[in-house]
């Protein structure tokens, strides 16, 4: 009977552990869509007119690529140049989840 019980458990802790990495995939396309969409573009692409104003690189550009996680954690949550930070908008968590999301716009 126990044995039953923790297989059980142990297989609903797997199910969960695997349905989680997705749910935070769309929660940060969600704070993307949200928050950076405006400026940034759909798909991390600006418009020329962003782009020349703002002083703005594609998200998927080598540039913006090569930079370190750290950095780009620094850049979204402290901003830079005319873009606002996100500290105190978004959670340490959303943040981190927002530069997976970077990292997925790769060309």
């Amino acid at each position: 009977m126990r044995t039953k019980w923790l297989t059980g458990i142990a297989l609903f802790s797997i199910v969960l552990a695997l349905a989680l990495p997705p749910i935070a995939a769309a929660d940060a396309a969600a704070d993307y869509k949200a928050k950076c969409q405006g400026c940034h573009g759909p798909g991390g692409n600006p418009s020329e007119g962003m782009a020349k104003s703002m002083g703005m690189k594609p998200l998927g550009s080598a540039d913006v690529q090569g930079m370190s996680d750290a950095d780009l954690t620094n850049v979204v949550t402290n901003g830079k140049g005319k873009m606002k930070g996100f500290k105190g908008t978004l959670s340490d968590a959303q943040i981190k989840d927002l530069v997976g999301y970077i990292r997925t716009l790769k060309k």
